[in-house]
C-alpha cells in the first residue's frame, strides 16, 4: 500500500524515534518487518492502541505513519488519534491536515499535556532562504536519487545509498526533502511540498550547503520528490538545477505503465526517455534502481539484466540485494 509508505519506511529504519509497535488490525499477532518485507524486525503489530500499551511501557510518540493523497486525515484515525492522547501519548503527524488547527484535539492535548508535532507545518517567512548561488561552492559531487513516479523507494534507496557509502568509508550525506526523511532523523533538509513556490530553490540550497560545510560531506545526496513529468505534482528540475545535481541514481518500476496507476493521468515514460531528459538538463544519470513491485525473483533478476546490457549503467535491485555496487561509481566521482 504506498499511502502507507511512513510507516515501511520508519519500519526499516530511524534515528529520531525507536519504533516499538504498529498499529493495524489486519496484521495483529504478526512482526512489522516480516509483513513488510519478510525481515524480522522484533516490531509486533497489535490490533490497537490498548492492548500495545499494556503490552509495552513507556511509549511516548504515536506516529501517523500514512501519506495519503493531498495529506489528509483520515476520519477513521481520529478515535485512534484521541484514544493515544487520553493514554498521555503526544502525537507526531506527517499530514497536510494539521491537528494544531483543530481546537477539539488542542484542547484534548492540553488536557493530558502531549504534544501534536505537525511535521508538514511551513516554516515562518523569516526562517525561509532565497536562493543566492551559493551552491556553486560546493566541490563534493551532488547525486539526486530521482524517480519516475511517486511512490517508487526514492527515500529509501538514498537511505541505503548513504549507508553504502558509510560502510565503504565515504562520508555521504542526504539531504531529506519530505515528511518522513525528517521522521527517520535526518538533519539537513526540508519539506518540498509544504514551503511556498518562491523558496523551494533556496530551502534546497541552504540544506546542501549547510550541510556540506557542517560535515565535510564527501557526497551530498538529494532525496527526490515525485517525478519530473508526473501530472500531479511535475518535481525534480528545482534539484537538478538549483541543487546543482550533476548525477543521478534513477528509480523505476518496470512493471507500472500508468503515472500512480492511473490510466487517465498518462503512460509513464521510458527510462531512455528520462535518462534524456535529465540529460538536458546537464545531468547524468549514474545508475537505475528497480521497484520490483508485482515481480518475482526471477523476473527482477531478468529486469535487471535487461537495463543493464540495453542502458550500460549499474542497475541496483536495492531490496534484494542492496546497493553496494554504485559505490565504486561514487568514488570514481570524488575523483574527477
Amino acid at each position: 500500500m504506498s499511502d502507507a509508505k511512513t510507516a515501511h519506511g520508519l519500519i526499516r529504519g530511524t534515528e529520531r524515534y525507536e519504533i516499538v509497535a504498529v498499529i493495524d488490525s489486519v496484521h495483529a499477532g504478526k512482526d512489522a518487518g516480516e509483513v513488510l518485507d519478510g525481515k524480522h524486525r522484533n516490531i509486533p503489530v497489535y490490533a490497537d492502541v490498548d492492548v500495545a500499551v499494556n503490552n509495552i511501557a513507556g511509549i511516548r510518540y504515536c506516529i501517523i505513519g500514512v501519506a495519503t493523497v493531498g495529506g489528509i486525515l483520515p476520519k477513521h484515525f481520529l478515535p485512534i488519534i484521541e484514544s493515544c492522547i487520553r493514554k498521555g501519548i503526544s502525537i507526531v503527524n506527517g499530514l497536510h491536515d494539521f491537528l494544531n488547527d483543530m481546537p477539539s484535539i488542542v484542547a484534548l492535548a492540553k488536557e493530558n499535556n502531549v504534544e501534536l508535532i505537525d511535521v508538514r507545518k511551513p516554516k515562518a517567512r523569516k526562517d525561509l532562504h532565497f536562493w543566492s548561488g551559493e551552491i556553486f561552492s560546493v566541490t563534493a559531487p551532488v547525486i539526486a536519487v530521482i524517480g519516475t513516479d511517486c511512490a517508487l523507494g526514492k527515500r529509501t534507496t538514498c537511505r541505503l545509498v548513504k549507508q553504502a557509502c558509510a560502510s565503504a568509508n565515504i562520508n555521504a550525506q542526504m539531504i531529506y526533502t519530505g515528511q518522513t526523511g525528517w521522521l527517520q532523523g535526518g538533519q539537513y533538509g526540508f519539506v518540498f511540498d509544504s514551503t511556498i513556490n518562491d523558496f523551494i530553490s533556496g530551502e534546497l540550497e541552504h540544506a546542501i550547503v549547510s550541510c556540506w560545510k557542517e560535515t565535510n560531506a564527501e557526497v551530498l545526496l538529494i532525496e527526490g520528490q515525485s517525478a519530473l513529468r508526473n501530472p500531479t505534482g511535475p518535481c525534480g528540475s528545482e534539484i537538478l538545477v538549483s541543487g546543482n545535481a550533476k548525477h543521478v541514481i534513477l528509480v523505476h518500476a518496470p512493471k507500472r505503465k500508468y503515472y500512480e496507476d492511473v490510466v487517465g493521468w498518462g503512460e509513464i515514460h521510458s527510462v531512455a526517455s528520462e535518462i534524456e531528459l535529465i540529460k538536458m538538463y546537464g545531468s547524468k544519470v549514474i545508475a537505475l534502481a528497480l521497484n520490483t513491485e508485482h515481480c518475482s525473483d526471477e523476473e527482477a533478476l531478468q529486469f535487471q539484466q535487461q537495463y543493464e546490457i540495453k542502458l550500460k549503467l549499474p542497475v541496483l535491485l536495492p531490496l534484494q540485494q542492496g546497493v553496494e555496487k554504485i559505490t565504486p561509481v561514487i568514488k570514481s566521482l570524488m575523483k574527477d
